[in-house]
């Protein structure tokens, strides 16, 4: 009976053995890793500039004398909008009206010694026929006559410049704008055409802003243009001010400098824009932003599906029609916001994995699942997405 019992263990155990060596010898079943993906879809984007800009008046006149003399009165309040013509400072004009008045009475003295000469000159002609007068006393009178005509026309224009003079005593404004701080008072001396300007006039509605934009720019804008499906933008101009907030009216861009500047590289733009209430101020540092080109098969992907090497080289991981994992080198535009503008390297319908790329390299055979990012950047799941939707939309 012992014996019986012992090859009855025996047997058992041998068959417990052969039963683990068969579940030993059969293959593990590979575990499949679980990554997020979304479908590449062309959209419509707006490709846009945002640069440094500075206010800059649309109209600017220094004002300054034209005749030398003490200022009597000053006829304007600093700050106030001045009409183009207006009085802005009168000069003592008692010297330039006395030097009128002589004017006056050269011009007078010199119309009767033309009379005079006339006179003569006429009778002399009479009398040489006749050999009256001989032809040098003749030929004498007729040149004292001339001289008298050239001395009409010189002492007119020295009444005409002695009533310009008169005239110039009254400074006026030479533009319509703002007129800033006067740098001379009543009473202070003036002299024509000094250096220092008696005050400044701004025209600051409408008013400009010069922004600047890199050359390397510009080209890259040209060849962009040169592609099929991408058309030029609009030429507005939208503009954040210093504090941060959006200034509520848009310009219009009016003109491209035709050089660049040698020390900067930069060519600089000139964008139009109102400006009712002065809330734009000459010298003030703002940020533009200009639509420059509209993609209609843009392609944008989110940021976390993008991916740089050591070099900087950019990658993605796509998921092919075998659900395994591939590497593709992308070539990335710039940022948006949260996503990334693609211009090589990925197209339509391709699947962009989004999550879980720390488990899995090139080659990984992965359960993708689809996602849809939301304006907030947050990825849910496309299918419960797309349940939600309907839900929604049947019970409206």
């Amino acid at each position: 009976m012992k014996y019986a019992a012992y090859i009855g263990g025996l047997i058992f155990v041998s068959v417990l053995l052969s039963g683990c060596q068969k579940e030993a010898a059969q293959p593990q079943a590979t575990r499949v890793t679980e990554v997020a993906f979304v479908t590449v879809t062309p959209t419509e984007h707006t490709m846009q500039t945002k640069m440094q800009g500075r206010v800059v008046a649309s109209l600017t006149a220094e004002v300054r004398p034209q005749v030398g003399g003490l200022v009597h009165q000053r006829l304007f309040t600093e700050g106030n909008y001045v009409e183009q013509g207006e009085v802005l400072y009168q000069i003592e004009p008692a010297t330039f009206q006395a030097a009128l008045n002589e004017a006056k009475a050269n011009l007078n003295s010199a119309e009767a010694s033309l009379e005079t000469a006339k006179l003569k000159d006429q009778r002399y002609a009479n009398l040489l026929k006749f050999e009256g007068v001989s032809q040098q006393d003749a030929d004498d009178a007729h040149a004292t006559y001339l001289e008298a005509k050239a001395d009409i026309e010189r002492f007119q224009a020295a009444l005409e410049t002695a009533r310009i003079n008169v005239e110039f005593t009254k400074v006026t404004a030479p533009i319509s704008g703002q007129i800033g701080i006067s740098t001379v008072t009543p009473g202070a001396l003036v002299t024509a055409s000094q250096e220092t300007a008696l005050s400044t006039i701004r025209t600051l509605d409408p008013i400009f802003v010069d922004m600047t934009k890199s050359s390397t720019e510009i080209l890259k804008l040209r060849q962009l243009l040169a592609k099929s499906g991408i058309k030029k933008g609009s030429t507005e101009v939208s503009l954040i001010l210093e504090d941060g907030s959006e200034y509520e009216l848009t310009g219009q861009l009016k003109m491209q400098e035709v050089a660049v500047d040698a020390s900067t590289g930069a060519v600089t733009l000139r964008a139009e824009f109102p400006n009712p209430d002065g809330v734009l101020l000459p010298g003030m540092f703002v940020r533009a932003q200009i639509n420059d080109a509209v993609d209609e098969n843009a392609i944008l992907v989110p940021q976390q599906g993008i991916y740089h090497s050591a070099a900087g080289d950019a990658y993605a991981y796509v998921i092919d029609e075998n659900s395994k994992v591939q590497s593709r080198k992308v070539t990335t535009l710039n940022a948006v916001e949260n996503q990334w503008l693609i211009s090589s390297g990925l197209k339509a319908g391709d699947k962009l994995l989004v999550e879980g790329s720390s488990k899995v390299r090139p080659g990984s055979e992965v359960n993708a699942v689809e996602v849809t990012m939301q304006s907030d950047g947050k990825m849910v799941n496309a299918e419960m997405q797309s349940n939600d939707d309907a839900v929604k939309q049947g019970g409206v």
